[in-house]
């Protein structure tokens, strides 16, 4: 009998080029998630079975880099585009096998800069860039973590600003309160405040009462923050 294991390859097609290709995905029974960050980050039971690694395929024809939020259609001038900025400088490599966290970093960083050309919404490129801060924050590396944090802070901002997180996944309550805690771990403590209090402000309309929550637990651990910082700091 054959042994089932996490992995199985899965049939893509480029929706840039149409070059069919496999990529490797991880069976969610063998996913074992044991809580989450206040940014909403997984923390997985097993360093190898991350489905984060796997999340962005990689066409290793021409490289146009997409995630199952990328819309589907591409018009002609964007293709154009795609081909002159990735395909022409495109050394033909495959991330399709088992990842590593650094292989999976440029995964994300390919498809970010594939969304910006193909002008994803704005919602989906801030998930990039959370999702690669993510991952320096497994491996330790502070400095880029806090980067990636920091653009996709400015990416939700945005989304929430233009509406365009509207018919997605995504609620204005998670996202206001997303951006707070995003806010906080930059150390704007006031900018996130102000983004807390939305959350607060409209608990009302809310059906998740979890984030609701979550925002006044983050609104609690600022207000001892400060008041620590005070009493250390006598005016």
């Amino acid at each position: 009998m054959t042994e089932v294991t996490p992995y199985y390859d899965k049939k893509i097609q480029c929706l840039a080029c149409r070059h069919s290709y496999s990529t490797t995905k991880i069976r969610s029974r063998f996913v074992k998630v044991k809580g989450h960050e206040s940014d909403f980050c997984p923390v997985y039971g097993s360093d190898e079975i991350n489905p984060l690694l796997y999340n962005v395929s990689v066409c290793p024809r021409c490289g146009f880099s997409f995630t199952d939020e990328f819309s589907k259609y591409i018009v002609q001038v964007l293709k154009t585009d795609l081909e002159k900025k990735i395909s022409r400088h495109w050394q033909p490599q495959d991330y399709g096998g088992i990842r590593t966290i650094d292989e999976a970093i440029k995964t994300y960083k390919l498809a970010a800069y594939c969304a910006l050309i193909k002008k994803e919404k704005k919602i989906t490129i801030a998930g990039l860039y959370l999702r690669t801060a993510w991952l320096y924050r497994k491996i330790n590396q502070s400095d880029q973590e806090r980067r990636f944090i920091n653009l996709a802070t400015h990416e939700y901002i945005e989304s929430y600003l233009s509406d365009d997180f509207r018919g997605t996944s995504m609620s204005e309550t998670k996202l206001l309160y997303l951006i707070a805690d995003l806010l906080r771990r930059q150390d704007k403590v006031d900018e996130a405040v102000k983004y807390l209090s939305k959350v607060i402000e409209k608990q009302h309309l809310s059906t998740e009462p979890k984030i609701v929550e979550m925002a006044k637990e983050r609104w609690y651990e600022m207000r001892e923050s400060f008041k620590e910082q005070k009493r250390n700091n006598p005016a």
